[in-house]
């Protein structure tokens, strides 16, 4: 990986980061219910962060997969689990949270 490409991923984990904190800071359970249904929403959006965040961990355990030596999955497994982690029944687990959080939906 190139400088300046890793450059890049830092600023932008970092900007992802000061973003998540602000969004983090004060949160009630009703505005924490509508954080969720917002993920939740994301999950569906070709290009969204969720789904390109697990194609990008994705491309990486298959990356992985070709520069183990011996083919043993210590790298590309772990990355496949997370990928999974990211798709498998997200959508399902942060509606069962935000309804647990306001059962009643958006009040807006």
């Amino acid at each position: 990986m190139s400088r300046t490409r890793l450059e890049r991923v830092r600023a932008s984990l970092g900007i992802a980061q000061l973003a998540l904190q602000q969004i983090q800071d004060d949160l009630t359970g009703v505005e924490l219910a509508a954080v969720l249904r917002e993920l939740q929403e994301d999950t569906d959006v070709p290009g969204g962060l969720l789904p390109t965040l697990a194609q990008l961990v994705g491309t990486a355990a298959r990356r992985a997969e070709q520069l183990e030596a011996d083919r043993d999955g210590d790298a590309s497994c772990p990355l496949h689990e997370a990928a999974a982690l990211l798709t498998d029944n997200l959508r399902q687990h942060l509606t069962w949270a935000a309804r647990a959080l306001h059962p009643q939906g958006d009040p807006a």
